[in-house]
Order: C-alpha cells, then sequence, then structure tokens
C-alpha cells in the first residue's frame, strides 16, 4: 500500500511538472510545502513565480520559497528570498517575517570564526533592521540574543588574531605590541562580548612581555603600564583560573619596579 501511494504521489507531481495550469501547481505547492516536502513546494514555486509577478499571490510565492528554501536547510537562498520578498514589498503582509528570518537564515549560515565573517555581519545588520522595524515583535529577544552571538564571533576571531600574535612573540618584531592593539580595539569594538577574560589577560601578558624585553631606558615605563593592567585585570575578575599565574607575573614585576 505504501508503495501504491508513493507511485501515486510521484505520478501526481510529474503530472504537475508538465502540466500548464499554475493554479494547479501552486495550491499542489503550499501542500507540498505543508507535508514537508520542500523540494517539490520549490520546484513548482519556481515554476509559477513568472506567471504571479506584479499580481498579489507574488507576495505568497516568494515567501512560500524562502521557506521552502528553509526548509531544505538552504540558508543562503532562503535568505537570498527573503531579503528580495523586504526589496519589493517593505510594508507587506509577510515583511515582519521576512525581516526576522533573513537575519536567522544568515545566522545559520554563519561560518566558523576563522574564515571569513561576511555572512556574520549581513546577520547583524538584518537583525538590527528587524529590531529597528518591529521592536514589539514577539521574535526581538531571539533577535538580539542571536545577534549578540554574531558579535561575540567576531570578538572570537579578533582573539584569535590576539593569541597568535601572542604565540609569535618577538618573531620578525614586536608581536606582543600587535597583541595588546588586538586586544584592546575587540574589547573596544565589542563591549560585553564573552571574551572580555581572556582578552583583558592577553593584554596584561603581553604588557609583561614587552616590560621582559625592553631596553633598560624603557623597562621601568613598561613596568608601570604591565601593572596597571594587573590590576584591572583581577579587579574586573577576581576570580579568574588565571589569578595565581597573574600574581607570580606581578610579583616579578615589583622586582623590577622596586629596583629603579
Amino acid at each position: 500500500m505504501l508503495a501504491a501511494v508513493l507511485l501515486a504521489s510521484c505520478g501526481e507531481y510529474q503530472k504537475l511538472l508538465k502540466s500548464k495550469d499554475p493554479e494547479a501547481k501552486f495550491e499542489a505547492a503550499l501542500r507540498y510545502f505543508d507535508a514537508g516536502q520542500y523540494v517539490r513546494s520549490q520546484t513548482l514555486l519556481d515554476d509559477v513565480s513568472a506567471y504571479y509577478k506584479g499580481t498579489e499571490r507574488a507576495q505568497d510565492v516568494i515567501i512560500y520559497l524562502a521557506r521552502s528554501y528553509m526548509g531544505q536547510k538552504s540558508w543562503a537562498q532562503a535568505a537570498d528570498y527573503f531579503q528580495a520578498y523586504l526589496r519589493n514589498y517593505p510594508k507587506g503582509r509577510y515583511a515582519a517575517e521576512a525581516a526576522f528570518q533573513s537575519g536567522h537564515c544568515y545566522y545559520l549560515d554563519a561560518p566558523d570564526a576563522r574564515l571569513d565573517q561576511d555572512i556574520t555581519v549581513k546577520a547583524i545588520d538584518a537583525y538590527q533592521f528587524f529590531i529597528d522595524t518591529y521592536p514589539d515583535n514577539a521574535y526581538v529577544q531571539q533577535a538580539y540574543k542571536e545577534q549578540n552571538d554574531m558579535y561575540d564571533k567576531l570578538a572570537y576571531k579578533e582573539l584569535l588574531s590576539a593569541r597568535l600574535y601572542y604565540n609569535l612573540g618577538t618573531y620578525l618584531g614586536n608581536n606582543y605590541l600587535a597583541c595588546e592593539i588586538t586586544a584592546k580595539n575587540a574589547l573596544k569594538d565589542y563591549p560585553g562580548c564573552a571574551w572580555q577574560e581572556e582578552l583583558n589577560w592577553l593584554i596584561f601578558a603581553s604588557k609583561v612581555k614587552q616590560t621582559e624585553n625592553s631596553v633598560d631606558s624603557r623597562k621601568l615605563e613598561r613596568a608601570r603600564e604591565a601593572e596597571d593592567e594587573y590590576y584591572s585585570f583581577v579587579t574586573s575578575f577576581p576570580e579568574s583560573k588565571r589569578r595565581r599565574e597573574a600574581e607570580k607575573m606581578h610579583k616579578d614585576l615589583q622586582k623590577i619596579l622596586n629596583t629603579k
């Protein structure tokens, strides 16, 4: 019986593909969508999209195409259709959904922090548009949360760069200074990010390394700067797992400070 049903369904779908009746294709596309058969739904909607262009039904075609791509987890294509809907129908009946879901699709499509983050930035911008345009929408809190996740991802990318500079040390230059600058910029650009403790630690540790590698004429000044970063770190993160290590490094700094 199951085989018979599947064969009948397949036969119906093949007839629809050959059909010249856009209404039949559109109605069938919605049925396939409701049944979770997103590829069939998308294919039929693609077939009728030109026919309905400029009509009231065009809104339904675009939004169901976007939803069908979401059902296939084709996030980039879904986002493109949600954005197309917003361009064509900024005040349309699905505009709020399109605004949120475009951000959500970019969010789901955002790559690992080690890769290019253009999509992450698109997610942030799309969510901001949604939040600004529909501040009372039920999905605003989710938009805020996922937008913050994207900011954390950008901050993490900067953290990876800062770690790399720190590990390179004095190889081909003062990479400790590059680490310090990168970490400070990350804290400035992404305040409240999830990586504040490690970024602050890298600033302090880089200051210590720069002190250790400094010429005598600059050593005292750099030791004082490093000590300032120590107090900032232990005040901001008193329960840090690096507290003991920080205190040991501070004692080494005091040896320099007390001999100058």
